[in-house]
């Protein structure tokens, strides 16, 4: 049951293109030296304990699609509960993490 609960808040990487194209907010969940090393184009590196008080930083995005992610997506399921426990609406993780993102060749940024 927490699989399937788990599976309808992912998005594929496909998915998440479609997601960012409408403007999705992303959070990079790992390290800065990791996200310097590459980072999906637009997403905000965020620690665990930022997101702790997420719902005062990015209040303004609560009703806007939010997308979290980490290299494997071990940390990102907690990261949506969490985000949804703080009022936001539409979190999901990025199914498989940049791991995923990464066998889809798609591309990364270091900006």
């Amino acid at each position: 049951m927490r699989a399937r609960a788990e599976s309808q808040f992912s998005v594929s990487p496909q998915e998440l293109i479609r997601l960012m194209n409408q403007g999705a907010l992303l959070l990079d969940l790992r390290p800065a030296d990791e996200y310097q090393a590459g980072h999906l184009a637009g997403a905000r590196q965020m620690s665990g304990e930022a997101l702790l008080a997420a719902g005062d930083t990015l209040k303004k995005h609560k009703e806007k699609t939010v997308v979290v992610y980490d290299d494997k997506g071990t940390l990102s399921g907690a990261a949506v509960r969490q985000l949804a426990a703080q009022g936001f609406t539409r979190a999901f993780t990025l199914r498989g993490g940049l791991a995923a993102w990464r066998a889809d060749n798609l591309p990364l940024s270091r900006a």
